[in-house]
């Protein structure tokens, strides 16, 4: 049994999309993150050491979200689930990736893509 860790919400600012434009001009992105881990050693000691430090690792996503642009966000749901299984107290990671102005020719709210990696 694993316990979840999410972070809702990270906004990032990115020049991933197929389109010229996207490529060019950018756009915001928003990542949400669920992580699978064992929270009972941090709750026994009280030390940051014990668990995954979610601040160092939204910025490590957003730098991750904000370089080396990539055609699609498949591309970059995965490489945000590895950097995220790179912790070694992750047991799994769920990635949401939030593209909210995607270059669709009809109203919508959002388009988004969820992986989950073991």
């Amino acid at each position: 049994m694993t316990d979840r860790l999410i972070v809702l919400g990270i906004e990032c600012f990115g020049h991933h999309g197929v389109l010229d434009f996207e490529r060019r001009d950018g756009q915001r992105f928003l990542v949400d993150l669920t992580l699978g881990l064992d929270t009972r050693p941090a709750a026994r000691s009280d030390d940051l050491r014990d668990t995954v430090d979610y601040g160092s690792l939204v910025a490590q996503v957003k730098d991750a979200v904000e370089s080396d642009p990539v055609d699609l966000i498949e591309t970059l749901a995965q490489r945000l689930a590895d950097l995220c299984l790179r912790h070694s107290r992750v047991e799994w990671a769920e990635v949401t990736v939030h593209k909210p102005e995607a270059p669709i020719q009809a109203g919508f709210t959002d388009v988004t893509l969820t992986i989950r990696r073991p």
